[in-house]
């Protein structure tokens, strides 16, 4: 009786449009060719300086039915760091910045994901960032419904902002201004435009 209970209870489902609510998480691979790390940091306390991390990789596993168990997590490979100076590109991969040799990448790992409103969440993670894991939380908007390219392969994408202090990761670096005030703020805007494709079915 009961597994004849369970299959009714699944036809019932079926025809009324329901089944989605069963459906399994989907995973989604970052699309790095429409993927940007974007950052804005204050110079000598009068004006923004910004720059790109220009690869970025990872996974996220989502459904929309239960956007709070979403999974996401992302690789960002420093040494692609641009600010379209190439002097000022090499001091920030040196020992008195990033490090790059001795930390290539930095990481994003998803801890926790709540509905922050109406196409919104707010995610909570760890960041590893020159040997330094520290909690941050991005607020995103999306992802967006899904959209086929000309090969038949389905995106989607998200935007998504927070701010970090580069001293908390150990980033200290900096000179004084003669007039006072320094010639780095500490303070980091973040923003991240990322595609995902779906990936293929196991």
């Amino acid at each position: 009786m009961q597994y004849l209970f369970r299959a009714a209870l699944a036809g019932l489902l079926l025809m009324s449009g329901s089944a989605s609510a069963w459906a399994l998480p989907t995973s989604w691979v970052i699309d790095s060719a429409h993927a940007g790390v974007h950052f804005s940091v204050r110079h000598m306390m009068i004006s923004n300086v910004k720059g790109e991390f220009g690869r970025v990789t990872g996974t996220l596993t989502y459904d929309a039915a239960e956007p709070k168990k979403a999974i996401v997590e992302a690789t960002i490979d420093v040494s692609t760091i641009n600010t379209r100076v190439e002097k000022r590109d090499t001091h920030l991969k040196s020992a008195e910045f990033f490090d790059v040799a001795k930390y290539p990448s930095m990481t994003f790992k998803s801890t926790k994901v709540e509905v922050a409103g109406r196409g919104k969440l707010r995610v909570t993670g760890d960041l590893t960032l020159h040997g330094v894991t520290k909690a941050v939380k991005l607020d995103v908007q999306g992802p967006t419904a899904s959209v086929k390219d000309p090969m038949g392969n389905e995106h989607i994408a998200i935007a998504a902002t927070t701010r970090i202090n580069r001293k908390d990761f150990g980033l200290t670096w900096n000179k004084a201004l003669e007039a006072g005030g320094v010639v780095v703020g500490e303070e980091v805007a973040i923003s991240l435009d990322i595609e995902f494709i779906k990936a293929p079915a196991p």
